[in-house]
């Protein structure tokens, strides 16, 4: 039988939970890309500096992963319902203190490092209980899928996103760009209190420090698990340039906003070409490997992207780059959530989250640092070359990452 190329439907067609967290997180993540343009756009309008861009994404970092360390351990110990209810209310009033700020004669830097800091904290702690919730929504045998259409979602933002922000910035305004984040979170508060309640399968568990801890012993001699938090980890800080989007739309392309929503866009249509045609994908065994594979090839089309002075060349290959990316977290994604018991998938989860989410900010850092002591382009060029010798010591360090292996048609444990 040949194999199946597109994504399978049956997640949507079968589950009204999971149909109503990805009409949500769909709005929700469109509002957010909103303002993942729009912060680094204010910031260097107002400093002139990459290296302040850097620093302002790497000012969410640490509220970040506490976010998401609390956020797992509650996800494990209560309803992960109501978490997505209450961080969804309180993620739209720091949307609005950014529209708020925005709307000031002279907007304060330092009210955007500490909002936009707040808002990834809560981002942190509501993002572990939806990726543990979704195995309870779908079949094991959609799980493949199901983080198909988590892509989808999150690609489709990244697309669509960032190209409107930067025209909602070059006609309206920020504020409108900053309010139309703050109503999107209200429409996922809407579809998360239509959602019915999901309480731990384990009861007993109490969130804490302890609970932490329990998690991360649980990871001690897995070298599946490992990997997969790992090879992310170097992809995000090596092979993540947005934060020079800013100084390589006005320095090598000038190009506008408009330009810049693109360079932002570009990954995420590449991404979403990748995650709609993962059919293919569930028939991998070696899914370690093929995640190792995808993470070079991510850093390999970012290194030669450093070097091309034409905006559609850049445009090309940071999609070829976007599509190495989304293969690769589908496989980590359900690599993670077939391994692990429903006991632990919050927490397991919420070092994901730090990785997915805290990665691209120490990225951040860590290019806008180069590019200051050194160029932008040589800090592209060297961060995607970093990117591809970091995932081959991935595999060398921990060869049952990439031995791991799934009998395709195998349920997943967990």
């Amino acid at each position: 039988m040949a194999p199946r190329i597109t994504v399978d439907l049956a997640p949507l067609r079968e589950s009204r939970e999971f149909r109503l967290l990805f009409v949500g997180l769909l709005v929700s993540m469109l509002g957010n890309q909103l303002t993942t343009v729009a912060i680094p756009f204010q910031v260097f309008s107002m400093t002139h500096s990459s290296l302040q861009v850097g620093l302002v994404s790497l000012a969410q970092l640490i509220p970040l992963v506490v976010g998401s360390l609390v956020g797992g351990t509650l996800g494990d110990a209560m309803d992960r319902r109501r978490l997505m209810v209450v961080s969804s209310a309180l993620s739209a009033v720091a949307a609005a203190g950014l529209m708020a700020n925005a709307l000031l004669p002279h907007p304060s830097l330092a009210a955007i490092y500490v909002i936009s800091a707040v808002a990834a904290g809560l981002l942190g702690l509501a993002s572990p209980a939806r990726t543990a919730a979704i195995p309870r929504m779908v079949r094991p045998q959609l799980l493949v899928a199901a983080y198909s259409f988590n892509q989808i979602v999150i690609q489709v933002a990244t697309i669509v996103g960032p190209a409107l922000a930067g025209i909602l910035i070059a006609t309206v305004g920020l504020p409108w760009t900053y309010g139309l984040d703050a109503a999107s979170f209200l429409v996922l508060l809407g579809t998360s209190l239509l959602l019915r309640p999901i309480p731990p399968e384990h009861a007993g568990q109490r969130a804490g420090l302890r609970s932490i801890v329990e998690g991360m012993s649980f990871l001690r001699g897995r070298q599946v698990l490992q990997g997969v938090y790992l090879v992310d980890l170097n992809a995000m800080i090596f092979g993540m340039p947005r934060a020079l989007f800013p100084a390589l739309a006005a320095g090598l392309f000038h190009v506008g906003p408009g330009g810049l929503g693109l360079l932002y866009a570009a990954p995420g249509l590449g991404a979403l070409i990748g995650a709609s045609t993962t059919g293919w994908a569930e028939d991998i065994e070696r899914r370690g490997r093929a995640v190792v594979v995808a993470v070079m090839v991510w850093g390999a089309a970012v290194a030669v992207m450093g070097t091309v002075p034409w905006l559609w060349a850049a445009l090309v290959l940071l999609a070829i780059a976007g599509w190495a990316d989304v293969i690769s977290a589908v496989l980590r994604n359900t690599i993670l959530q077939s391994s692990i018991p429903d006991s632990m998938r919050s927490r397991l989860s919420s070092f994901q989250m730090a990785v997915v989410q805290g990665g691209p900010r120490l990225g951040d850092a860590e290019a806008g640092g180069v590019a200051a002591l050194t160029s932008t382009e040589f800090s592209v060029i060297s961060g995607g070359v970093a990117c591809v010798a970091g995932a081959i010591l991935v595999a060398r360090m921990l060869p049952g990452f990439w031995e791991e292996r799934h009998r395709p048609g195998e349920v997943p444990a967990g």
